[in-house]
């Protein structure tokens, strides 16, 4: 063998600059996938009553009592996120 094939790898400074941004893209990944934390939706007869979209929309809808903040995203699915109330009678996350 060469004195060029025995010669073992060693990390130069390019080398950790790049490993240190994969890790910090890892760790960003990792933190960022925590668990959503939307607001529960209230316990009361109107929103254990309500079992779809349509219902949720006639308070939540543009015109309604209590419209959805700017930039709500337009989900069928409302309690995808949002978390029923005990009772609720419509399906189950």
């Amino acid at each position: 063998m060469s004195d060029q094939q025995k010669l073992k790898w060693q990390p130069g400074k390019r080398d950790l600059i790049f490993l240190g941004i994969i890790a910090a893209v890892v760790l960003l990944l990792v933190l960022g996938t925590s668990e959503r934390t939307t607001k529960a939706v209230p316990d009361d007869a109107t929103h254990r009553a309500a079992t779809s979209k349509a219902a949720c929309m006639v308070c939540h809808g543009s015109a309604g009592i209590h419209p959805q903040p700017k930039g709500h995203t337009k989900a069928d699915q409302c309690f995808q996120c949002h978390v029923q109330p005990k009772g609720w009678k419509g399906a189950s996350r």
